[in-house]
């Protein structure tokens, strides 16, 4: 019988969780707005997908920097993480090109691909161990955020 404690839970450093978490602040205003403004829905809804497209593109980069930093990955994982990382900027800037429920609908696609890609890199690598239940939680937010954003005009 193993009577060993359970290993704790890795604590989010606190300047990360602080910019996480503030990071879904615009999510969390402007998702609201675009529902409860209807004369300036589209400008909410508008807004909340061009923040969703940003955040996209800079969680698409931060593989690109694990690529250059993660000693443990090999050159094929290196360069998968190479060129994933670019997948989240050209689904982001597509998403500039369709209507609201389409653009929600790609971002929301982009958000839920990426963190099936950090599920991949966490199994291949080393990464702190608050890194992808972080990244579920702002996932999850900004999707529910984006979702929310693509009814604003049908209401």
């Amino acid at each position: 019988m193993d009577h060993s404690l359970p290993t704790p839970v890795a604590r989010i450093p606190r300047s990360v969780a602080w910019l996480g978490y503030g990071g879904l602040l615009p999510f969390l205003v402007l998702a609201p707005a675009s529902l409860v403004d209807p004369h300036h829905a589209k400008l909410w809804s508008d807004a909340l997908f061009a923040y969703g497209a940003v955040i996209l593109t800079f969680v698409g980069a931060l593989h690109w920097g694990f690529a250059m930093t993660l000693t443990d990955l090999s050159a094929s994982q290196r360069t998968w993480c190479f060129v994933w990382s670019v997948v989240p900027a050209l689904i982001a800037w597509s998403a500039f090109l369709f209507s609201p429920m389409l653009a929600s609908v790609l971002l929301v696609t982009g958000f839920l691909a990426h963190y099936w890609q950090d599920r991949f890199l966490i199994a291949a690598s080393h990464l702190p161990a608050w890194y992808l239940p972080l990244r579920f939680r702002l996932t999850t937010v900004a999707c529910v955020c984006l979702t929310a954003g693509a009814f604003a005009e049908t209401w």
